[in-house]
């Protein structure tokens, strides 16, 4: 299979599969043609005399000197002066999803880059040159710091990561792939640089990823009604049509559709009148979180659709265009709003793991252990529980609206998008841990249950999460079974009844 990458951009998905399955890419002939007249139109517009920013200028509080149009080695200067980051390393999946958003967007065909340049982006994903990208430097208007130290390797200069953990330069990592280094044209070195692509392939993978843990949310508090034997009432259709909140009657169904065919749907099957709120709210907040969830993929897929080149080329009008079009304040604040959409997921599924701990609450052995004198069962696990909601919380605390002025303070404002997604990924990584303890508590729980018969759907999940985790008959270490749970989430290993419901509510 390719990947053929048009003017149309890609999807969160398909930066996700390129960077994750090493899928081909390739430029269609149609978008090399648009590529190709791009780099023509800005060509005409230097030759001519016009100050052009970058081109014909220098850059940021540099603007106003001007200079002869540059190419080549001269080009080469702009990433290599601005290859300043520090840090954690990217990993290849981070870089690839870097290299495949900028691709992405030169496709669309604004960008001014030469086809050469474009083309050895792509042969950089084909053949897994990985460039060497320190992840703290980037304040989120264009990514400058990330984005030069992927472009220094086209200049044949940088740091690749070989397979085998060792380092090279950009010369010799396209030797061995048999590729030729390109040429730069007239705005290259500023092409590859002046871009968000480092923050929104991030965000990329971080849409497809929360999407798939959320799914797993729901899959979890599923099985958790059938371990709880909570009451089905706040997601009957008639109750949720009264206040249609977004999303609510959407996952009122997804949960009523994994518990169909299972005795917890027959009349008085639930223990109360009226459960505890982090289980008869569900829909509603797990209807706020998806909504913040739909807006955030909203965002970065007008980014992955369109070019935020400054200055960018509009071939059909002949215009050379200076804009603030690098500026993703939009996607900043959606990934801020996920972020606090997910610290009160993380705090309501706290609370149902310790309901179904609680014997008083769910009518089950204190902290579900064994039946065994002094077995400590789940105790310790509700620690771990503590620790990851506070986290969560903590790490969900909105970006900074303000930061320090830079460029002779031309740049008095910074979306810090870059660091804004670093800080969200780290929440889905917690989240996704929280979601396997939950997972495992009600798969427990349901165990511990006589005379039920599941749904359809959780009968599914819990065959999925037995097949990973053994019941707790005495105690033992749980960690080696959370992480379990949560690596089978992230790699999509909790069966085909997972994957529908990711696309349900995708």
């Amino acid at each position: 299979m390719i990947i053929n990458i048009d003017s149309r951009g890609v999807s969160a998905r398909t930066i996700f599969k390129i960077a994750h399955d090493f899928t081909p890419v390739s430029i269609s002939p149609d978008t090399a043609k648009t590529i190709a007249a791009s780099y023509s139109c800005l060509q005409e517009h230097a030759a001519s005399g016009q100050a052009i920013y970058g081109v014909s200028t220098g850059l940021g509080a540099a603007v106003d000197t001007v200079m002869k149009v540059r190419t080549g080695d001269d080009q080469h200067l702009i990433p290599r002066a601005r290859a300043v980051g520090v840090g954690r390393i990217a990993t290849e999946v981070e870089a690839r999803a870097m290299i495949a958003t900028r691709l992405s967007r030169v496709c669309v065909g604004h960008s001014g880059m030469s086809y050469a340049v474009a083309a050895a982006l792509a042969g950089m994903l084909n053949h897994r040159i990985v460039p060497r990208v320190p992840m703290l430097g980037s304040v989120g208007e264009a990514d400058l710091a990330p984005m030069a130290h992927i472009a220094e390797v086209l200049t044949g200069r940088g740091t690749v990561i070989r397979a085998d953990g060792s380092l090279t330069d950009g010369r010799t990592a396209f030797l061995e792939a048999g590729l030729e280094l390109p040429k730069f044209g007239v705005k290259d070195g500023l092409a590859l640089v002046s871009s968000n692509s480092a923050a929104l392939g991030l965000a990329a993978l971080a849409i497809a990823d929360v999407q798939r843990v959320f799914a797993a949310q729901v899959a979890a508090v599923a099985l958790s009604y059938e371990g709880f034997r909570a009451s089905i009432a706040p997601l009957a259709p008639a109750a949720t049509a009264l206040r249609p909140a977004p999303y609510q009657g959407t996952i009122a169904e997804s949960l009523l559709s994994l518990l169909e065919g299972g005795n917890l749907m027959e009349p008085k099957a639930q223990r109360r009148l009226q459960d505890p709120l982090s289980l008869r709210c569900v829909s509603s907040v797990f209807g706020a979180v998806q909504s913040t969830i739909c807006h955030a993929r909203d965002a970065v897929a007008l980014e992955l659709a369109t070019s935020d080149d400054n200055p960018a080329i509009n071939t059909a009008l002949d215009l050379v265009l200076p804009n603030g079009n690098f500026d993703p304040t939009h996607v900043a604040l959606s990934f801020d709003t996920m972020a606090l959409a997910l610290a009160r997921l993380a705090a309501m599924t706290g609370e149902r793991i310790m309901k179904m701990m609680s014997a008083e609450m769910s009518d089950l052995p204190r902290f579900m252990a064994p039946d065994v004198g002094g077995s400590n069962g789940f105790a310790t696990v509700q620690k771990t529980v503590s620790a990851l909601v506070a986290t969560i919380g903590q790490q969900a605390m909105p970006m900074p609206f303000a930061a320090i002025p830079v460029a002779d303070r031309v740049e008095d404002y910074a979306s810090l998008l870059m660091p804004g997604v670093e800080k969200f990924s780290a929440i889905v990584e917690n989240l996704r841990y929280l979601v396997g303890i939950e997972l495992m508590v009600a798969a427990q729980a349901v165990d511990l249950r006589t005379g039920i018969t599941l749904g359809q759907g959780t009968a599914a999940i819990q065959q999925a999460v037995r097949a990973l985790v053994a019941p707790l008959t005495q105690d033992r270490a749980a960690s080696p079974d959370i992480v379990a749970l949560a690596e089978a989430i992230q790699q999509q290993r909790l069966g085909p009844i997972l994957t529908e419901l990711e696309e349900q509510l995708s």
